[in-house]
């Protein structure tokens, strides 16, 4: 395909999720099938457009003075890609199957200034939610709503289980040649950005991954795992383990020494763990998949790392799920809430006195974090608040000059808030606190 076809199908496929409203890598697969002459290159490029008009739906849509398919996907080919007008007309003229051409008003569009547009539509973020990231982030709102309007980096977790980082890495980076070291954590691997435009081999499928020598893990998310910062031969539990990828990077910090107790109170997520813990070759992980009151009573009073990533309105993905922040409403903010404070009342039960629970959500909203740990606290709970950053340093995964950048990200109770402006990674909130009897 020409990228003047490329285009339309871009513009297709954003029509098919004005009418239908699925799910932005449905539409893509589906339109994917339904036109088989596409490669998997084109696909790559395709997807990649309408991910990116997603991304950046406001912005676009104020500068193009229209939010149509069509103004979203010239729109961003032109002020996000960098196509400029006379090359998108280049590209038109010379396919049969690309739209039509450039009108006056979206040749304007292309370039017009949009610096004093509210901050929501500078920063590509619903308005509703404004209020919550200026309380975050203050001044710098609409700068981080950009960043996390952007593209993430693939990130990977070497697992010393099985293999030292520097073997991991050169295997890595013998298939991938623009891997490199991560400037945060010790034992990261970052696969940089790619030209939007181009296709990536799947993380997947690099030779070290399925040897079990590395895991798929935004460095964000190994951060939050180096707040736990247990002790060899410690007892963990992994009370919102979903997946499992932090039950993994828990356990092989421990070595495979102690016992990782991982459980979820939906059973279902838990399904994908165990070809993961296979791989790893993790043998201190015991899976707990029945009611919560009887699969853990042997934990309760006994944990000395209660480890909650919370169930959350995930706005510190964004850049990977760019179509769910368009679907956030404030009532599912709501039940969010009112699921952490059920979470942290339950997942206390299980720390130890002396012991630690790890609070992290990935989410950029005050109102799911500090303000949900303060409720907490102010409700009686036996724990006072740890500063985060320093259990992270004791743990020793920290990599030379992640402290200084990461105590830019200090907040409120001592705990720590990632964002994509502030450390390059997703946006993780991560708290640490000490049961005191």
């Amino acid at each position: 395909m020409r990228d003047g076809g490329r285009i339309a199908a871009a513009i297709e496929i954003l029509e098919t999720l004005e009418s239908r409203h699925q799910p932005v890598k449905d539409a893509v697969r589906d339109w994917g099938k339904a036109h088989r002459f596409a490669g998997s290159g084109d696909r790559a490029w395709i997807g990649g457009l309408v991910l990116d008009a997603l991304r950046h739906k406001l912005s676009v849509s104020e500068a193009m003075q229209a939010g149509t398919p069509r103004a979203l996907a010239i729109g961003t080919a032109g002020r996000v890609w960098g196509m400029t007008a006379d090359e998108i007309d280049e590209v038109f003229e010379a396919d049969d199957h690309a739209p039509e051409a450039l009108s006056e008003a979206e040749r304007e569009g292309l370039k017009r200034d949009i610096s004093d547009a509210p901050m929501h539509v500078r920063g590509d973020f619903p308005e509703w939610l404004e209020e919550s990231l200026v309380r975050a982030f203050g001044e710098a709102a609409a700068e981080e709503g950009r960043q996390l309007s952007s593209r993430a980096p693939v990130d990977l977790r070497a697992n010393e289980v099985k293999v030292d980082f520097d073997k991991a890495f050169k295997e890595v980076s013998s298939k991938i040649k623009s891997a490199e070291e991560s400037s945060l954590v010790k034992l990261g691997l970052r696969i940089p950005l790619r030209d939007p435009r181009a296709k990536s081999a799947a993380a997947e499928s690099i030779p070290a991954y399925g040897k079990g020598w590395v895991e798929v893990q935004d460095i964000g998310s190994q951060l939050a795992a180096l707040a736990a910062a247990p002790k060899m031969g410690a007892q963990v539990l992994d009370y919102c383990a979903g997946a499992g990828g932090k039950t993994l990077a828990l356990s092989a910090l421990l070595h495979n020494t102690g016992q990782v107790h991982a459980w979820d109170l939906d059973w279902r997520r838990l399904r994908a763990i165990w070809p993961r813990l296979k791989r790893a070759d993790t043998r201190n992980v015991q899976v707990h998949d029945g009611k919560e009151n009887e699969s853990l009573a042997q934990c309760l009073d006994a944990m000395d790392v209660v480890f909650c990533d919370a169930p959350c309105t995930g706005t510190g993905t964004w850049r990977r799920r760019p179509d769910a922040k368009w679907r956030l409403k404030p009532t599912a903010l709501e039940k969010r809430m009112s699921e952490q404070d059920t979470v942290l009342e339950r997942a206390q039960r299980y720390v130890k006195p002396g012991g630690r629970l790890v609070y992290v959500t990935c989410s950029v909203l005050p109102e799911e974090n500090g303000d949900r740990v303060q409720a907490f606290l102010d409700s009686g709970a036996p724990f006072k608040p740890l500063p985060a950053l320093e259990v992270m340093a004791a743990s020793g995964g920290l990599a030379e000059g992640a402290e200084e950048v990461l105590e830019k990200c200090v907040t409120d109770l001592g705990a720590l808030q990632l964002s994509p402006g502030r450390t390059d990674t997703d946006g993780f909130y991560i708290c640490v606190l000490e049961r005191s009897s």
